[in-house]
C-alpha cells in the first residue's frame, strides 16, 4: 500500500464509503414502506439513484411511485421519522460494517501515521454508535460532521472546512466519495477526487473527464 505515502490529507465521506450505512439506509426505507403497509420495489441502484442527487428527490419518488402512501400520509416528516427509527434500529442490532477495504486502509494510514478525516453528512450521535461497533473508525482524528457547516453537499463548504483546518499550503490532498452530490462538493477543492461506487451514475464519465478517478472500492484503489 505504498500509494498512501504519496499524500499528506486524506478525506473521507462516511455513509457508503467507510461504512455500509447507504446499504442500512435503503433497508430502512423498506422497513418503512412495510410499516405502512406497502412493498418499496426497489434494488440498491434504484434507491442510489434517487437519494445521492436531491435532498428531496427520493421523497419525490417514493410519493409518485406510490400515491397510496401519499394518500395515508401525505406529511413526509411522519414516514422520515420512522425510516429514522428503522435506521437506528437496524445501528443498534449491530448491522454497521466496514466497506471492503476500509480497515486496511485505515490501519495503514494509522501506521503511517498520516493525517485524515471524516467529512459528513451524518449527525454526530449516529457516528459514536457506528463507532463504538467499528474500532478501527477511532483512528481517524478528525470527524467534521453535520452539525459544523451550514450547506449540504454537493455545496463545498464541508470539504473546503477541512481543508483550511487541517492542510498546509503545499500538502497533497485526496479524497474519496461514494455519489455525485458528495463528489461535486470534493471537486470543490483543489484535492484529487476519488468516485468509489458500484451504482452506474450516468454522470461517472463526465466527472472522469474532469480529473477524477473511479474504483468499484477502497479495497480496488489501494491495489492500484
Amino acid at each position: 500500500m505504498q500509494r498512501v505515502k504519496n499524500y499528506d490529507l486524506f478525506l473521507f465521506d462516511f455513509d457508503g464509503l467507510l461504512v455500509n450505512t447507504e446499504e442500512m439506509h435503503f433497508q430502512a426505507y423498506q422497513n418503512m414502506m412495510k410499516q405502512n403497509g406497502f412493498t418499496l420495489d426497489w434494488n440498491f441502484n434504484r434507491y442510489c439513484q434517487a437519494a445521492h442527487y436531491h435532498s428531496t428527490y427520493l421523497k419525490e419518488q417514493i410519493y409518485e411511485e406510490y400515491p397510496a402512501l401519499y394518500a395515508k400520509e401525505p406529511q413526509w416528516e411522519v414516514l422520515y421519522k420512522q425510516k429514522q427509527n428503522a435506521l437506528l434500529d437496524l445501528v443498534d442490532k449491530g448491522a454497521a460494517h466496514l466497506m471492503p477495504g476500509a480497515e486496511a486502509l485505515l490501519t495503514e494510514l494509522h501506521k503511517q501515521n498520516i493525517n485524515r478525516a471524516v467529512v459528513t453528512h451524518s449527525p454526530h450521535t449516529l457516528i459514536n454508535k457506528i463507532r463504538q461497533q467499528n474500532p478501527i473508525l477511532d483512528t481517524i482524528p478528525n470527524w467534521i460532521t453535520r452539525e459544523q457547516y451550514d450547506k449540504a453537499k454537493p455545496d463545498p463548504e464541508c470539504y473546503l472546512k477541512a481543508v483550511s483546518l487541517l492542510a498546509k499550503p503545499k500538502d497533497r490532498i485526496i479524497g474519496f466519495e461514494d455519489s455525485p452530490r458528495g463528489l461535486t462538493a470534493l471537486m470543490g477543492t483543489h484535492a484529487e477526487p476519488v468516485l468509489i461506487c458500484t451504482a452506474s451514475y450516468p454522470e461517472i464519465p463526465d466527472f472522469i473527464q474532469k480529473g477524477a478517478k473511479h474504483y468499484k472500492s477502497l479495497e480496488a484503489w489501494t491495489k492500484g
